[in-house]
C-alpha cells in the first residue's frame, strides 16, 4: 500500500478532494489503514447527494477521500460526476499508479505500462525512464524511450536505437537485444523499421536487418515502395561516417560480403564499374589488383590513378588500404618517369643541377612505394608491380643514371664544383657567419645517411608546421662518402686528413670520432657535441640551458646509418627513414620549443639503395691493387699506390682537398665491391649523385602563424529545392600546400537546428593548380521530415569541426526556399 499511499500523498499536496473508483473492491479492507495525515475517508453507500452536500457545504475547506467501490453509473446517472470531472479520478491498479508516477498525460500510454508490466517491476529501470519522458510522450514515445532505457541510452530516435543494435551485433553479442525481446519491445522496434525503413520479415532479426542494408545500400537504395527507401539511405550514411559506428560497419560489411557472396559478383568487372562502390573489401582488393595490373602493363596514365585513388578515399576499408593506393600512385608516377628520363648532362655542375631538380624526385617516389609496400599485410596483389617497380629503378635508372654521370665524374681532376660549395666549406659557409656575432648562436643537427630525397621531404613536413620555414640547399659531399669523413668536414678545421688508423680520420691532427673527440674540437668555437636521442629525452629547460650554455652546438642524430649499414636489417632502411622524419620534426620543434634559432640540418653523406637482391652485374669482377690496402669497403677502397684500373675512377688525396699521402679508389657507376660480411643493398662512399649531393635544410621558426586551411566557395545555382535531392556546388579556391591545408566540412540541409538531409562529409585537399579540379558537389537528399516545412527557408549549411573537440561551427551557409509536392513518391 505504500504506493498507494505515495500516490495519494501526491493528490493531496494540489487538491483537497480526491475521488478513488475500485469497483472491484480490491482495497476496501485497506483504505480505513492508510491514515492519511489530515484527511477524512468518505465510503460512498448510495448516498452520493449527502456526499456532495458534506464537501462543498458543510466542509468546503476539509480534505476528503472519497471512496467508490460499487459500479460507477455512467453519464448523468452519476450525481458525482461534476466533482469527478473538476478533480479527477484516482485509480489504484499498477499501470494508472505507474502513469501517475511518471507524470503521463499522453493517448494509450497506461496501455502499454499494462501491456509492458514486467517492464516497471524494477525502480532502476523506472528511474531511468523517469528522466526522459515528457507528459505529453504518447504511446509511441514512450516505448521508443522504454527501448532506449533497455538499450541503456538516452536517445530514443530510430537512428540511434539501431546504431547501438548495429554495434553490438558487430561484436557477436545480442545482450541489448534479448532485453527488447525480453521485455517485449522487438515488435515495436521492428514495426518501426517496417513503417520508416522498409524492412520487413516474417521473422525479423539483427542479423538479417544487416544483410537487407548492406544489399540495398549495394543497389543504392532502389526502391519502387512508396517515398522509397529514403530514411533508410539517409540513416546509413550516419552509420557509416559517425565514429561511433564506423568500426561496427566495417566489421559488418566484412561480413555481409560473404554472405552476398560480393568476390563472386564483381569479378571480372571493369575497374570504372567498381570505383563508386564503397562499402565492401573485396571491392578494394580487385581495385588495387586491377590498378597494379594496369600500372605494371604501363595502360594507365598517373593523372587516371590519382583519380581513382582520390575517388577511394571515401571506402570504408580506406584505413587498411590507403597505403598501397599511395604506393600505386607512386608507382605510376615513377614508371612514367623513368620511361621518359633524358640524363644527358652538359657538365660535371649540371648533373649535380638536374639531381637538385629532377631527379631526386624519382629516388623519393622509389622510397614511398617500397615502404608502403614493406608496411603492409596487404602487398599480395602488388608483387608483379613491385618487380616492375624494381627493374625500372634499378637498371633504367640507377644504372643509366649511374653511367651518365660517371662521365662526369671521369672528366674531372679534382673532386670540386662551381656550383655547390664543398662539404668541407661547410662550417666557415654556414655557421661562422652566424657565431661571429658572439650574441648568436647556431645549432646543427647532423643526421646520418640523410639524403638530399629524404631532406626534401622533411623540409616539406616542417614548412606544414605553423610558424616554421625551411629552406633546402645542398654541398657536395667529401669522397669517399662515407660517416667518418663526412662528419669530420663538418667540424670546424683547416685540415682533414686519413688517420691510417681504420677509415679514421683527423681534424687538424686531432682525432674526430665520437661524440667526445668532437665536443673537444668544437670547444675552440664555445660549441659541444651531443646525441640527438639524450636532447629529445630532455626537459625543455635543461635543453635550453644547453643552449644558452654554447654559441654552436652540434646534435648528431643516427637513424637511417644505424639500420642500413648492416647486414640483417638493411632492407628496412626505408622505414628507418620514415622514422627519422618523424624524430627530426619533433626534435626541431623541442629545439625552438627552448628559444633555439638558426637551426642547420645536414648529413654527413647520402646513400645507394635497392631493395632486390644485388645481381652479378652490379659487382665488380676486378678486385683492387695497390701497395697498401688500408680500408676496403663496398663503395671505396683507401690505401697507398693504388694502381689504376677501368673499373675504378682514383683520386689522390690532394685532388678530394685532403691533407697526406692516401688515395682512394671509388668503384664506378653504382657497382659494389665483392666483400663478405656486409649488406649490399644499402651503400655508400662512393661518387653517385644520391650519395654525394648531402642536403642543407635552413629552418627558422616565425613571430606570426603562416598555416591556414584552404578556402572554400559556395556556388548555388538555384534558390528553390523543387525535387528531393539538391545539388550544391563547392569550389577550393586554391591548392593546397605546405602552408595552405586541406580542409574538411560537413554539409547539411536545416530548418532552424533541425536537419531534415544526410550530412555530407567533404574533404577539400586538391593539389592541382587547374581550377578545373577543383570543383565538388555536394549531393543532398531530403527526408521524409522535410515535408514538414514546405514553402519555408532552408539553409544549406557548412560546418567545420573545432579543433580537438567534438564540436563544430558554422562555415558557409547558403538560403533555399522548399518547394514542392510531397504527395506523391519521394523521388531523386
Amino acid at each position: 500500500m505504500s504506493g498507494i499511499r505515495e500516490a495519494l500523498e501526491r493528490r493531496f499536496a494540489a487538491q483537497r478532494v480526491v475521488f478513488w473508483h475500485d469497483p472491484s473492491g480490491d482495497y476496501s479492507a485497506d483504505v480505513d489503514a492508510l491514515a492519511l495525515d489530515d484527511v477524512t475517508t468518505i465510503r460512498v453507500a448510495n448516498d452520493e447527494y449527502a456526499v456532495k452536500h458534506r464537501l462543498l457545504h458543510l466542509e468546503p475547506t476539509a480534505k476528503f477521500l472519497v471512496y467508490r467501490s460499487d459500479p460507477v453509473p455512467d453519464g448523468i446517472g452519476n450525481w458525482l460526476l461534476d466533482l469527478e470531472l473538476a478533480y479527477g479520478v484516482f485509480t489504484a491498479d499498477r499501470a494508472s499508479l505507474m502513469q501517475q508516477q511518471l507524470g503521463l498525460t499522453g493517448e494509450g500510454v497506461g496501455q502499454v505500462i499494462a501491456d509492458h508490466e514486467s517492464f516497471f517491476r524494477a525502480a532502476k529501470r523506472v528511474q531511468a525512464l523517469k528522466g526522459l519522458v515528457d507528459a505529453g510522450d504518447d504511446a509511441t514515445l514512450l516505448q521508443a524511450k522504454m527501448c532506449a532505457v533497455l538499450l541503456g541510452q538516452r536517445e530514443h530516435s530510430l537512428l540511434e536505437l539501431t546504431r547501438t543494435m548495429l554495434i553490438e551485433n558487430s561484436t557477436g553479442a545480442d545482450d541489448k537485444y534479448a532485453s527488447l525481446v525480453e521485455y517485449g519491445l522487438d515488435g515495436f522496434y521492428w514495426q518501426g523499421a517496417a513503417s520508416i525503413y522498409g524492412y520487413s520479415s516474417a521473422s525479423p532479426s539483427i542479423d538479417d536487418f544487416v544483410l537487407w542494408l548492406f544489399r540495398r545500400a549495394m543497389q543504392g537504395f532502389a526502391s519502387d515502395r512508396p517515398g522509397g527507401l529514403r530514411n533508410i539511405q539517409l540513416d546509413f550514411g550516419s552509420f557509416r561516417y559517425d565514429i561511433r559506428s564506423r568500426q561496427a560497419m566495417i566489421a559488418l560489411a566484412g561480413r555481409a560480403a560473404a554472405d552476398l557472396n560480393i568476390a563472386a559478383i564483381i569479378e571480372g568487372a571493369e575497374l570504372g564499374d567498381l570505383v563508386d562502390n564503397d562499402l565492401f573489401e573485396d571491392v578494394d582488393r580487385a581495385i588495387i589488383s586491377g590498378l597494379a595490373r594496369q600500372v605494371a602493363e604501363r595502360t594507365i596514365t598517373p593523372r587516371e590513378v590519382a583519380d581513382v585513388v582520390r575517388a577511394r578515399q571515401a571506402s570504408l576499408w580506406i584505413d587498411e588500404y590507403r597505403s598501397l593506393y599511395e604506393a600505386l600512385l607512386a608507382a605510376a608516377q615513377l614508371l612514367t618517369a623513368i620511361s621518359t628520363l633524358d640524363t644527358s648532362m652538359t657538365s660535371f655542375d649540371d648533373g649535380l643541377a638536374r639531381y637538385r631538380r629532377d631527379w631526386f624526385a624519382l629516388d623519393q617516389l622509389y622510397r614511398h612505394f617500397i615502404h608502403a609496400v614493406r608496411t603492409t599485410e596487404q602487398g599480395g596483389p602488388l608483387e608483379v608491380l613491385r618487380a616492375q617497380v624494381e627493374s625500372f629503378y634499378t637498371n633504367q635508372f640507377l644504372f643509366t643514371l649511374g653511367a651518365a654521370w660517371q662521365q662526369q665524374v671521369d672528366s674531372v681532376t679534382r673532386w670540386a664544383s662551381q656550383a655547390l660549395p664543398s662539404q668541407t666549406a661547410f662550417y666557415a659557409d654556414r655557421v661562422a657567419p652566424v657565431t661571429r656575432d658572439p650574441r648568436r648562436k647556431a645549432v646543427v643537427i647532423i643526421s646520418d645517411a640523410l639524403r638530399y630525397e629524404v631532406a626534401d621531404e622533411l623540409g616539406s613536413r616542417i614548412r606544414q608546421e605553423d610558424r616554421y620555414d625551411a629552406e633546402l640547399d645542398a654541398v657536395l659531399g667529401v669522397l669517399p662518402s662515407y660517416t667518418q669523413l663526412g662528419m669530420a668536414a663538418l667540424l670546424p678545421h683547416r685540415t682533414l686528413a686519413f688517420s691510417g688508423k681504420r677509415d679514421l680520420v683527423t681534424v687538424d691532427g686531432q682525432p674526430s670520432d665520437g661524440t667526445a673527440n668532437r665536443a673537444k674540437i668544437l670547444h675552440a668555437v664555445k660549441g659541444t657535441a651531443v646525441q640527438a636521442e639524450d636532447v629529445l629525452a630532455m626537459p625543455r629547460d635543461e635543453i635550453r640551458a644547453l643552449y644558452q650554455d654554447h654559441q654552436v652546438l652540434f646534435i648528431y642524430h643516427n637513424r637511417i646509418d644505424a639500420v642500413g649499414d648492416k647486414q640483417g636489417t638493411e632492407r628496412n632502411v626505408f622505414e628507418a627513414a620514415e622514422e627519422a622524419l618523424r624524430e627530426l620534426v619533433q626534435l626541431v620543434k623541442k629545439l625552438t620549443g627552448a628559444n633555439a634559432t638558426n637551426i642547420l640540418v645536414t648529413a654527413d653523406h647520402g646513400f645507394l639503395f635497392q631493395d632486390s637482391a644485388i645481381d652479378e652485374v652490379g659487382y665488380l669482377s676486378e678486385a683492387p691493387q695497390g701497395d697498401e690496402l688500408a680500408v676496403q669497403a663496398r663503395r671505396y677502397v683507401i690505401g697507398r699506390g693504388l694502381k689504376d684500373d677501368a673499373a675504378f675512377v682514383r683520386f689522390t688525396s690532394e685532388q678530394l682537398g685532403l691533407a697526406g699521402d692516401h688515395e682512394v679508389l671509388i668503384p664506378k657507376s653504382i657497382h659494389r665491391l665483392r666483400l663478405k660480411g656486409s649488406g649490399a643493398r644499402f651503400v655508400h662512399g662512393g661518387a653517385s649523385l644520391q650519395e654525394a649531393v648531402v642536403p642543407v635544410l635552413t629552418i627558422n621558426k616565425k613571430r606570426k602563424g603562416d598555416v591556414r586551411p584552404v578556402n572554400v566557395e559556395l556556388l548555388p545555382e538555384t534558390d528553390k529545392i523543387t525535387t528531393g535531392q539538391l545539388v550544391v556546388k563547392l569550389f577550393q579556391a586554391e591548392p593546397v600546400s605546405e602552408k595552405v591545408q586541406p580542409r574538411t566540412l560537413r554539409a547539411g540541409l536545416y530548418v532552424g537546428e533541425t536537419l531534415i538531409s544526410n550530412e555530407v562529409l567533404m574533404v577539400f585537399d586538391v593539389a592541382s593548380d587547374d581550377k578545373r579540379d577543383r570543383y565538388q558537389r555536394a549531393v543532398m537528399l531530403l527526408s521524409q521530415d522535410a515535408a514538414d516545412y514546405n514553402d519555408r527557408t532552408v539553409e544549406f549549411r557548412l560546418e567545420e569541426q573545432i579543433p580537438n573537440t567534438n564540436q563544430w561551427r558554422v562555415y558557409a551557409t547558403a538560403m533555399y526556399t522548399l518547394k514542392r509536392p510531397f504527395a506523391g513518391d519521394f523521388d531523386f
